[in-house]
């Protein structure tokens, strides 16, 4: 006899519905599962309900409408009025795929028996493909008191199970605080939870979203942190680039720097896809020889990108174009794209963002962010206590994407010591160059030196440069008459005298 075969059942596949909302899909583990019943939980103003919206306009059609029941709080068309601001709503939806249904006077004069059934009732005339309950928090409280609590957890279980039944994807949105989620038993029976909260930091107001739970597949854990503007919300995974595709790094070939001497230093330039650091004090130079990275990628046909956080646009490329440096018209080719981010709200992940957009638009494979220390005063003040953790993710992203960085940091010129950078950031780089000044016969001059260099060897060498109407210059031959040139104050080694290479300042 031979033995039954017993067929290998696949698991059954759940459709995940999209929720019109840019980064959640991602944060929820590809979107939220059909036929669920999720809670979208917050304090007033953390904007509950412009995320519901935003859900609702993203799925609802003719064959599967939305019905948006509205219990108290605003009315039907107060909340309208103010959706229908946002990019995403659709007016010529309203009454056919999306129907708002008040549930107020129901809630306030009779039973939470009576206002489930006139729910059940609509949903089996309508049979709508999303159902949303706001807030289902109010009509709790309504009839807190009043019945028992197992009478209102039995009800509740009966509405999520009957609306599964008719596979209507379910949204419960309430003013929840955050000790309710061990008492209130509508978080147990929820499939999914999702977290939003609105934190004021000082000055600054930062929105902050979490997936607490979510049934059958696997979210992005941790806080997000999210964005209300024109478009609605926009949500920024703290995991944001770390799963885009990664480049074979096999035999990855060197770049310049746009200096053929700090070139040779570098051993014939750096590798593509390194994290390089500029690190000096005021006036050095470091954004001209950042200017000078961007505009030998354009002269080799690689796109760039410069976040800055200090200069406006226009003074930057009104600078390089007085170094001889034509930013403005690969600007205008579209080649070249500037990003000035200075709100004093922002998050990493939002800036991360607006960077892999415009690599995403450009292509680009050269990006330079000047400088740290404005980056670092952008950021709400919550986010800077996380900078280098998410500086940490932000650079191994886009290098890992085959995006070569540069990146500014100003620090103190003491005379009396090397310091690199008070981040603390050096082990995030593989490349560092130092610019600092050094005194040399009563006169500030300025040197360049490779402090690191991973995966190749780089030259020891100290060498003084200028910034003339071409940018950086380094000097040469190399000067060989002072030690202690890293000290900022050198001493001579040889008798003879110094030629300048700049006009000394007249007394």
């Amino acid at each position: 006899m031979r033995p039954i075969e017993e067929k290998r059942k696949e698991p059954l596949a759940i459709r995940k519905l999209p929720t019109g909302v840019r980064g959640l899909n991602e944060i929820l583990g590809g979107g939220i599962p059909e036929f669920s019943f999720t809670v979208i939980a917050g304090l007033p103003g953390c904007g509950k309900t412009t995320l519901a919206h935003q859900i609702v306009f993203a799925n609802a059609t003719l064959e599967k409408p939305a019905l948006y029941f509205s219990v108290l709080g605003e009315s039907s068309l107060k909340m309208l009025r103010y959706q229908q601001q946002y990019s995403f709503f659709d007016v010529s939806k309203i009454g056919t795929a999306v129907r708002f249904i008040s549930l107020a006077d129901m809630a306030l004069t009779q039973s939470l028996e009576a206002v489930l059934q006139e729910i059940i009732k609509q949903v089996t005339a309508i049979k709508p493909g999303i159902v949303v309950v706001d807030s289902f928090r109010s009509l709790e409280s309504i009839h807190a008191g009043v019945i028992p609590k197992m009478e209102m957890t039995s009800g509740l279980q009966r509405l999520s199970q009957f609306l599964a039944t008719w596979e209507a994807t379910t949204f419960l949105v309430g003013e929840y605080f955050e000790e309710d989620v061990r008492l209130n038993p509508v978080f147990s029976l929820a499939d999914g939870l999702v977290w939003l909260w609105q934190v004021a930091e000082r000055n600054s107001v930062v929105r902050k979203l979490q997936v607490l739970k979510i049934r059958g597949q696997g979210s992005v854990p941790g806080l997000h942190t999210f964005r209300i503007n024109e478009n609605g919300v926009q949500a920024f995974s703290r995991t944001l680039g770390l799963l885009r595709g990664r480049e074979d790094y096999t035999d990855r070939k060197r770049i310049s720097l746009g200096l053929s001497e700090l070139d040779a230093m570098l051993g014939g330039g750096v590798f593509e896809g390194d994290s390089i650091l500029i690190t000096g004090p005021s006036g050095t130079g470091k954004s001209a020889l950042a200017t000078q990275f961007i505009a030998e990628g354009l002269r080799q046909g690689d796109p760039g990108i410069m976040a800055i956080f200090e200069e406006r646009p226009e003074g930057y490329l009104n600078r390089a174009g007085s170094f001889g440096l034509t930013l403005r018209e690969a600007k205008e080719k579209g080649s070249l794209e500037i990003l000035y981010l200075r709100p004093l709200d922002l998050s990493v992940d939002e800036t991360m963002q607006a960077i892999l957009d415009a690599i995403d638009r450009l292509g680009a494979k050269r990006l330079v962010i000047d400088s740290l220390v404005g980056f670092e005063m952008a950021l709400a003040p919550g986010f800077r206590a996380d900078f280098r953790e998410s500086l940490y993710r932000m650079i191994g992203a886009l290098t890992g994407a085959g995006v070569t960085i540069l990146s500014t940091v100003e620090v103190e010129d003491t005379f009396n010591a090397l310091s690199f950078s008070h981040y603390a950031i050096s082990f995030l780089t593989d490349d560092i160059i130092r610019m600092r000044y050094v005194e040399i016969n009563g006169q500030l001059r300025k040197v360049i030196m490779v402090i690191k260099m991973r995966g190749g060897n780089h030259s020891k060498d100290i060498r003084e440069y200028v910034i003339n109407d071409t940018g950086v210059v380094i000097l040469h031959p190399r000067e060989t008459g002072y030690d202690k040139m890293s000290s900022g104050l050198p001493q001579q080694s040889l008798q003879r005298e110094e030629t300048s290479p700049e006009s000394k300042a007249k007394p």
